[in-house]
Order: structure tokens, then sequence, then C-alpha cells
């Protein structure tokens, strides 16, 4: 798989854990201005090729919540967990959709985030993705 697409794989797990916690991105939703993120910064390591067509497991969890960002980190695993594909870290900035500047993390948007945080999950949470 060329390497670009383990962005992808990431974006796909992102928005499968927002969109289960009532945070679409979708301008018209009710929400969209508490949740509109903008990448600041990513970084991956590529450890393992993945070479075959199919299912991937991937686990990311939230090391930093800040005031106006949020730094993920991530693992791209086989789907049995055995090999680590790729691994890295992925920073985002809140900002307000209209003016463009950083904006503060609400407390609703903030509890949401909690059950992603590092000190609440052991290994991440999952999302498998083909």
């Amino acid at each position: 798989m060329n390497n670009g697409r383990y962005v992808l794989l990431l974006e796909r797990a992102l928005v499968a854990y927002w969109t289960r916690a009532g945070c679409a991105f979708d301008s018209a939703g009710p929400r969209f201005r508490e949740a509109f993120f903008v990448v600041r910064e990513f970084a991956i390591t590529y450890h393992v090729p993945i070479t075959r067509v199919g299912p991937v497991h991937v686990q990311l969890w939230l090391d930093h919540l800040g005031n106006t960002s949020a730094v993920y980190g991530f693992r791209v695993l086989s789907q049995d967990e055995t090999v680590t594909h790729a691994e890295g870290r992925r920073v985002q900035a809140r900002i307000d959709p209209v003016t463009l500047r950083p904006a503060v993390i609400g407390d609703e948007l903030r509890a949401a985030c909690r059950p992603s945080q590092r000190e609440t999950v052991a290994q991440g949470f999952d999302a498998r993705v083909s």
C-alpha cells in the first residue's frame, strides 16, 4: 500500500469515532462549529508495509487535550494485531469556521473526548478499516 494511504486509514478511524460520538463533519449539522478542527502536524513512522488487500486495525487515542488543540497517537496494525505497520501522532487545532482563528475546546466536546484519552484507555480505541 502506498504510504499516503495510511493517512486515509487514520482519517476513516477518526471520522468513525466522532460520528459515533455525535460530531459528524457536516457544515449543516448542529455541532459543526464546535467540532471544526484542522490538522496542524502529522508524523508517521512506517515499520512493515501492508502488502495485501483487506481489513486492518487502527488504534488511536488522545495523548493530550489542550485549550485549543488535541494530540492523537495512533497505530496501524494487522487485522490479528500481531504486526505494527505504522505508528505516529497527529496534532489538530480547533478553529472558528468563520474567523479561522484558534477557538477554545468547549466543555461538551471536552467531555466527548474523555473516553479516548490515553489515561482512560489502555490500548486505544479501535477502528477496523479496509
